[in-house]
């Protein structure tokens, strides 16, 4: 019997890997794999990681005076060794995340990108292997349109929640923007009370919007489902551009024959009921507005920088006290 899993991939969804944890990503052979600075932490703290660990630490001590500027060199070169390890198992693309707390910094962005792309290729990765995970914030979005225009370096609009954000990332040209699904329902779930399955989970129904305007107004970002909090969520998305899954749905999917239809589908997006063309890339306010509005993106949104900022921080710590040892 076919596993669900290899079912998924039969209906054009690209399956990415969402795991820091690079021993096991080769099981599953995805096509690309993303990391943040949660993931990472989660990895770093596992023993076979030391050497990786390592690497970076030594690499640190020969970029820095004090111990701090030691550990933010160690911190990208090692976002840089988890990426090139992945990059030996899969064929496509990895995201690596720039530090969260340059989330509301345009240019900061754009050069915390610069430094980790020029990171890759001194270790002998091309540009066009990796994705830079942005959060979409107007200064996110900003950065991204100018370093896809200029610089040639392709972005992964991360945090996104809102179908504003989602339409500012298009317009601003981004290789690829990531929808988290899990979020919007625990959102949901708390703030009602309710409990959503399948098509009726609001994350799912979010990416269903934003790949059929995507796809009625002939934009090229690939839509990129994650944050998954169980495999119907998955199921409800099959035939969408990417999927990123955690190993243990992965694992689920990979054990199950149980059958996934193609849900979404670019031929008959455009047939579906029309969503009218709006715009946000060069009007500052109105993205702003819509973003506020919609208190779910807003409240997730910020939690997220916040979250991934203090995992980034909890990274570093473990990267003074190895400096410093």
């Amino acid at each position: 019997m076919t596993t669900s899993l290899d079912q998924l991939k039969q209906t054009g969804t690209v399956v990415v890997s969402d795991s820091g944890d690079f021993e096991s990503i080769d099981i599953y052979k995805p096509q690309d794999a993303t990391t943040n600075p949660s993931l990472i932490l989660q990895a770093a703290n596992k023993p076979q990681y030391a050497r990786v660990i390592n690497a970076a630490v030594e690499y640190g001590r020969s970029k820095g005076k004090t111990v701090d500027e030691q550990a933010n060199a160690a911190m990208d070169r090692l976002l840089v060794e988890f990426g090139k390890e992945i990059l030996n198992i899969i064929p496509g693309r990895v995201s690596t995340e720039v530090d969260a707390r340059l989330s509301f910094d345009k240019e900061g962005t754009k050069a915390k990108a610069k430094e980790l792309i020029a990171l890759y290729e001194s270790v002998g990765i091309s540009k066009d292997r990796v994705l830079i995970k942005i959060a979409s914030t107007w200064e996110g979005i900003q950065a991204a349109r100018e370093l896809e225009r200029d610089d040639g370096i392709h972005c992964n609009l991360t945090l996104l929640f809102g179908f504003g954000q989602a339409v500012a990332c298009a317009e601003a040209g981004v290789t690829l923007i990531s929808p988290f699904v899990g979020r919007i329902l625990d959102w949901y779930k708390k703030t009602t009370g309710k409990n959503y399955e399948g098509d009726d989970d609001p994350g799912v129904k979010s990416v269903k919007r934003i790949f059929n305007y995507y796809k009625q107004h002939g934009y090229k970002t690939i839509v990129m489902g994650a944050s998954f909090r169980n495999t119907g969520e998955i199921k409800a998305l099959a035939g969408v551009d990417f999927l990123t899954i955690s190993p243990a749905l992965l694992e689920e999917l990979k054990n199950s024959t149980d059958p996934v239809p193609k849900k979404l589908d670019a031929n008959f997006a455009a047939k579906d009921e029309p969503i009218p063309k709006v715009s946000y890339i060069d009007n500052e306010p109105e993205f702003r507005w819509a973003l506020l509005e919609d208190q779910m993106a807003f409240d997730k949104l910020h939690e997220g920088i916040k979250k991934f900022a203090e995992d980034g921080e909890t990274l570093k710590k473990l990267l003074r006290e190895k400096l410093s040892a």
